[in-house]
């Protein structure tokens, strides 16, 4: 069959939909929508049904929950804010987030919440892009005060828990202690949460009309949002969790009448988002050109630079390691990247299939996005099945390894 001449091999191509029609014969995928794109050459797999039980079948402009997928995207309201000026990367946060003024630091990370020193510095803006504000998830520490307190006081975004609004957020966030010093380690998906927040208050403006104004609408994202429209709810399938045990289908989420059928109370920039695969795809090729789309300017060139490469110090970047590496059996294997920019992984080794230097994130809905500056790459894979099983975790890793056999130039 040969090859195209921009990039794709016709034989790499169908060895990619072959494998991933294998995942959906198996009976543990319903459906899924794939994309890759190369020098401006798009394919597109749309493979087997909305529902495990049958029903219409998956489409080009079938409509993803990106849970953690959302992350890349969120960072980019931040960044127009630095390019002009509007923040700054070592500002105090204080001005914005009062509830996060005058923080107490654990003395002990797994320690009583009572037990604490005042921290050595302010939040900075820096250390909330970084995800080393001082909280997060993180999985090295579940039992610990800390983590249980995150989790009973409903400010982490799982399907049995609906969010407050901003306000009454933050102020939870603020009756807790760090688990660690302002820029001293790097912990998950909190600090993108607060970003939301950020954005709203420094632009005075709600951090989905910000979000839609300056990058969603230039980028002619129109499917992409923090609920669906009524107009749209039959393009939008039912969330799976699989029992672990038993495999079986479980929905945490169905579409109409669910918790993304309206406006949330609060804007999740950790996992809140829901999207197409040419949504996502349009974002992604606005940051392999540096900021542009098309003819217009999104974001400065400096600005992407920052958001795509690692920005953790060595001692930021052990920490990160013990969640990537040493949690295998719960992340599935996925994350072991090395590096992390703002909002994203980073591959600073060569770890696998990918290049080093490719750059985004996977959700625990079941998707993943990247894109590859070396080989001028996007690759997109959205599936409804959370990774309470390794299934969907193993089918976006199945994707990346064909994805990158089928590039011959």
């Amino acid at each position: 069959m040969g090859q195209s001449n921009k990039g794709f091999s016709e034989t790499g191509l169908r060895k990619m939909r072959e494998v991933l029609a294998r995942h959906v014969n198996s009976g543990k995928i319903p459906g899924l929508v794939a994309l890759v794109s190369r020098n401006g050459e798009t394919h597109v797999e749309a493979l087997g049904t909305m529902r495990h039980d049958g029903g219409s079948p998956m489409s080009r402009d079938t409509i993803f929950r990106l849970a953690s997928t959302t992350k890349p995207i969120t960072v980019s309201p931040v960044m127009i804010l630095l390019d002009e000026c509007k923040l700054h990367l070592d500002d105090p946060v204080d001005t914005w987030l009062p509830e996060l003024a005058n923080r107490q630091v654990l003395k002990r990370p797994d320690g009583p919440l009572d037990d604490t020193v005042p921290a050595l510095r302010p939040i900075t803006v820096r250390d909330l892009l970084t995800s080393t504000f001082g909280l997060g998830v993180d999985l090295t520490l579940m039992g610990s005060p800390i983590q249980n307190a995150i989790f009973e006081l409903g400010i982490y975004d799982t399907p049995e828990v609906d969010l407050p609004e901003s306000g009454e957020w933050m102020r939870r966030l603020g009756t807790l202690p760090l688990c660690y010093q302002p820029g001293e380690r790097w912990q998950y998906h909190i600090s993108l949460e607060v970003l939301g927040v950020l954005v709203a208050r420094v632009t005075g403006q709600t951090f989905e009309t910000f979000l839609r104004e300056r990058i969603l609408d230039p980028l002619g994202m129109k499917d992409t949002g923090f609920y669906v429209p009524e107009s749209k709810i039959d393009r939008l399938p039912p969330a799976y969790t699989p029992d672990p045990q038993t495999g079986e289908f479980i929905v945490w989420d169905e579409a109409a009448g669910g918790r993304y059928s309206k406006p949330p109370a609060f804007q999740a920039g950790g996992g809140g988002l829901l999207a197409t695969v040419d949504d996502y795809n349009a974002y992604l090729q606005m940051l392999l050109n540096q900021g542009m789309h098309g003819n217009k300017r999104i974001l400065s060139r400096p600005a992407v630079q920052l958001m795509t490469t690692n920005r953790l110090t060595p001692e930021q970047q052990a920490f990160r390691d013990e969640l990537a590496k040493n949690n295998v059996h719960l992340s599935h294997g996925q994350g072991q990247h090395g590096g992390w920019g703002f909002g994203m992984a980073v591959r600073t080794y060569r770890g696998d299939y990918a290049s080093i230097g490719q750059f985004g994130w996977d959700g625990g809905a079941g998707t993943a996005a990247y894109a590859d500056p070396d080989k001028q790459l996007t690759g997109i894979l959205f599936t409804q099945v959370g990774m309470s099983t390794p299934d969907s975790a193993h089918l976006i890793q199945d994707f990346w390894t064909i994805v990158y056999q089928a590039i011959e130039d």
